[in-house]
């Protein structure tokens, strides 16, 4: 009958560890991270439109104010089915593991083991054994345990590392949600862009037609030369060769938005089947201050994360100069016969605490933590630049929101003066009191200018769709990380 098995007491091997755990646990090694003063410009460089002047700003669900409830259902749609984004998510999970790798090294780790063998030792060996050529088995079963004491910080600051290193994935992943909206966002405008450019020559057309009726009459009659009915079917022509064109564009574009939706251009044509035209920001599309502003910009936020990532690991580095103190043992049942081998008497084992200390490496160490430590100050920079195209991005978008729009303006005001000289020259022609060429030029003025109206009203939307994609809008609406 087997006695209690007996485990000698390993207090006195761990005391010493122990205490100098005790003692050196306020030490860490590296340098601790401090966030870099976000520095901008107190106010926008660029003067806004009264509806763009606001002290807040509300950036979630910006597209709600371009007044379209197909893009509005269109954005919801890409959030859960385009694939950039399933790969953005993915990279969330993976970096969140690595993040609980790391701190799986502040624990002890146990491996068991067990075996059985089978040997024979050789009858030919000199000195010669009793028990040469004899076979006998041997069965082993149990567990070793280690655990590398964390003297100087090295593997905290591998594990603060990794967690800022998933924040800085899980920024991107956001990053990848604002990109997203807005290019959903701008392929939809640019889909219903050219459905009004095209409107707009389709309606011409039929002028045109109508004018070129009205010279091949007056041309039977003999009252005009058959150079305007020549010159009636040139501009006719050449407004029916700009539908091609336009249609190639709108459909690139709807390609392009079934990309992003995760599916075929069939199902995005299905999708905007409804048109409410060019979408038109509404008011109290407010911005705030470039402060708070930029702060929502994931870019940024990356960037930030990414700074105190690397800091984190010039610790990592600098541990490699200090010795590493670790505490291991063997707990194992050892026998011939597997029949026996959980008796007290087959029971093995070995225990203590031991370190390691590397002397000498010709001074590799202390260049890999001046290498961590460049490579802190490359990602210092990285994130000033990021606040530097932050603000460059928005003023840009402010501009062409603001100049556009005055732009736009006068454009509607030519269109409407050019859409008066059609009829007043159209109504002279019939009479006999202009020739067919003023008729010719009124028609060309009012397709371009209806059409450089139809493009504008597009760019405004676009600056605004581009105006909140610098400020970093939609990602409180991002759908969170569960995984």
């Amino acid at each position: 009958m087997s006695s209690r098995i007996r485990i000698p007491s390993i207090a006195g091997a761990m005391a010493a560890p122990l205490a100098a755990l005790a003692l050196n646990s306020c030490m860490i090694v590296g340098e601790n991270y401090a966030p870099p003063e976000l520095v901008t410009p107190d106010t926008w460089h660029q003067s806004l439109a009264s509806d763009l002047r606001s002290s807040t700003s509300s950036l979630e669900k910006w597209w709600t104010k371009l007044n379209d409830p197909t893009l509005d259902e269109l954005i919801e749609k890409s959030a859960d089915a385009n694939p950039s984004v399933k790969i953005a998510l993915e990279r969330v999970v993976e970096a969140r593991a690595a993040r609980r790798v790391a701190r799986s090294a502040l624990f002890p780790s146990v491996d068991g083991e067990g075996g059985v063998s089978r040997s024979k030792s050789s009858a030919n060996t000199e000195p010669r054994s009793p028990f040469g050529g004899q076979e006998f088995d041997q069965w082993t079963a149990g567990a070793n345990a280690g655990w590398e004491l964390d003297f100087f910080g090295g593997v905290r600051r591998a594990v603060e590392s990794a967690d800022a290193s998933a924040e800085a994935i899980e920024e991107a992943y956001r990053d990848t949600m604002v990109t997203l909206y807005a290019e959903v966002a701008q392929s939809y405008i640019d889909i219903r862009t050219f459905e009004r450019r095209l409107e707009l020559a389709q309606n011409n057309i039929e002028v045109q037609r109508s004018s070129l009726g009205i010279a091949e009459e007056r041309f039977g009659a003999g009252l005009v030369p058959e150079l305007d009915v020549s010159q009636a079917r040139s501009i006719l022509a050449s407004t029916r060769a700009a539908i091609p064109f336009l249609r190639e564009q709108r459909t690139l574009a709807i390609n392009r938005l079934a990309a992003l939706l995760g599916t075929y251009p069939n199902e995005a044509e299905k999708l905007i089947a409804k048109s409410r035209g060019i979408p038109s920001p509404g008011a109290n599309a407010g911005i705030g201050l470039p402060a708070d502003l930029l702060r929502s910009r994931p870019d940024v936020r990356q960037a930030e994360r990414e700074l105190a990532a690397q800091t984190a690991r010039i610790g990592v580095a600098e541990a490699d100069l200090y010795p590493r103190f670790a505490l291991g043992g063997t707990f194992a049942f050892q026998s011939a016969n597997g029949s026996n081998l959980l008796d007290s008497d087959s029971s093995t084992y070995s225990f203590g605490p031991s370190f390691r200390w590397n002397l000498f490496n010709a001074g590799r160490v202390r260049n890999l933590v001046k290498i961590e430590e460049s490579r802190t100050k490359q990602a210092l920079y990285a994130y000033e630049n990021a606040v530097l195209k932050g603000v460059e991005d928005v003023e840009n978008n402010l501009a062409s929101t603001y100049h556009e729009r005055d732009r736009y303006r006068a454009l509607v005001n030519a269109v409407d003066a050019a859409q008066q000289t059609v009829d007043l020259v159209t109504t002279s022609y019939t009479e006999g009191l202009v020739d067919f060429q003023n008729v010719l030029d009124a028609q060309r003025t009012i397709l371009t200018r209806q059409d450089e109206a139809a493009v504008s009203k597009g760019r405004i939307a676009s600056a605004y769709v581009r105006l909140y994609k610098a400020l970093g809008g939609g990602t409180k609406m991002s759908k969170e990380i569960t995984k």
